[in-house]
């Protein structure tokens, strides 16, 4: 038995959000030389990758999956590991105090 790490690019096209997860296809034989693949996310079985799929960000079923190797091309797509620090200038409010 033969396993593969996929890690499978998506794209929400509602709210633009891009993510990625990451499964394991098992390849196998079975007795009568018939292959077959399993896939797994998160060490449990799993339907294969498509288009579809839930956005975490807004819920929206309306994502696309990006080639493989996509992401390896277009590293500006990759969220970062940490969220961005906080500007420190204070926030300046439009709305004028009141008089009294």
């Amino acid at each position: 038995m033969e396993e593969v790490h996929r890690n499978v690019p998506f794209e929400c096209r509602h709210c633009w959000h891009v993510w990625h997860e990451d499964y394991v296809v098992r390849h196998f034989e079975d007795d009568h030389g018939n292959a077959g693949e399993i896939w797994l996310r998160a060490g449990l079985p799993a339907a294969p990758p498509s288009a579809g799929v839930s956005c975490p960000s807004c819920g929206c079923q309306d994502a696309t999956m990006f080639p493989d190797g996509y992401l390896s091309r277009h590293p500006e797509l990759i969220p970062p590991a940490e969220p961005a620090a906080p500007d420190p200038t204070p926030m300046l409010t439009p709305v004028r105090k009141p008089l009294y």
